[in-house]
């Protein structure tokens, strides 16, 4: 009688303990987020980059979204929402070129831009256009050439540029509604976009392209 009274404490013991191992175990699981019911996971932020959903039927857009070449324009996947946005381009091959903010009505097949209000763009010539008007133009000692970075900031009114991280005091302005960046090619251009990760520093109080969600 006294062995089984024993062996019965025991084994409830060991049920207690092995109750709580797996009690202990799966509140683990939860907290580390191995499928526990509460686990809720982090959505991954999309990443800003050309929108091959919007651009020119004989565009041809490589490295994830950051190269574009062949004929045509090419919006990126995010508008300018934030107040102050910046991002550049760098010259990978020279030819027929533009850069600068366009709305989704723009004809991404029509090169140049900058011909009707629905584009503001720097053309590779130096002229900056908009509704087939030069608004600007750069220094015709700092045309970019092969190898250059030009840096782009908006801030809802005025559009300024940014030759290897210096301000090029070439503003424009005339564009209404909700813009994108924009860039066309043509005769053997190639122009890589960076959103992000930049070659220099942004101007201050401007930052990359931020998504909707991203700044509320």
């Amino acid at each position: 009688m006294v062995y089984e009274f024993v062996s019965g404490c025991c084994l409830a013991s060991m049920l207690v303990s092995g109750a709580r191992m797996a009690a202990m175990f799966t509140c683990c699981l939860g907290c580390c987020g191995d499928g526990g019911s509460g686990h809720i996971p982090l959505k991954e932020m999309p990443t800003v980059q050309l929108d091959t959903h919007h651009m020119g039927t004989d565009v041809v857009i490589v490295k994830s979204g950051r190269r574009i070449c062949g004929t045509g324009g090419c919006l990126a996947n995010a508008p300018l929402h934030q107040n102050k946005s910046y991002f550049e381009f760098k010259i990978q091959s020279t030819g027929v070129w533009g850069i600068g903010v366009a709305t989704q009505k723009v004809n991404l097949n029509q090169v140049p831009m900058g011909r009707d209000t629905n584009s503001l763009v720097l053309r590779h010539d130096g002229s900056v256009y908009h509704n087939n008007e030069e608004k600007n133009r750069l220094p015709a000692n700092s045309l970019p050439q092969e190898g250059d970075i030009v840096g782009i900031t908006y801030d809802h009114v005025e559009l300024n540029l940014y030759l290897n991280g210096k301000n090029m005091h070439c503003p424009a302005s005339g564009i209404r509604g909700t813009v994108y960046p924009v860039v066309y090619v043509d005769d053997s251009a190639i122009l890589d976009c960076q959103f992000s990760d930049f070659y220099h520093t942004a101007p201050q109080g401007f930052e990359k392209i931020l998504f909707e969600q991203q700044i509320f």
